[in-house]
């Protein structure tokens, strides 16, 4: 259970690292997917949010910090998204079903921080 534990927050870093980039690099395009037709500065803030947090959770530091930085990023992005979902022309069931999927994330995000 210990090294199931501690391979989490990794598990995580990798992810955010992934996911910082993708955000960094094609906001444009991610925006586009979901038929939104601004916030490419926001996503790519997120972008870099999300890629000092998994390199932090990659790195020597302390791992509860980041994790619930995670978390708050999560509610964020949940929120970002809820407003988006107002957007004229958003492509709702795209944008429903990433919701969805950062809703997990955040899940494991608690988890993982009140763990740590």
């Amino acid at each position: 259970m210990a090294k199931a534990r501690s391979r989490l927050p990794r598990a995580l870093g990798w992810f955010s690292v992934g996911l910082g980039i993708t955000e960094l690099l094609g906001a444009w395009n991610l925006l586009r997917f979901f038929g939104i037709s601004r916030g490419d500065k926001l996503v790519r803030g997120y972008g870099a949010r999300e890629l000092a947090a998994g390199v932090a959770l990659l790195g020597p530091a302390k791992k509860r910090p980041w994790l619930w930085a995670r978390v708050a990023g999560d509610a964020l992005d949940l929120a970002t998204m809820g407003r988006g979902l107002r957007e004229p022309g958003v492509r709702r069931g795209r944008l429903i079903a990433a919701t969805g999927a950062v809703a997990g994330i955040t899940l494991l995000d608690i988890y993982a921080a009140a763990r740590a």
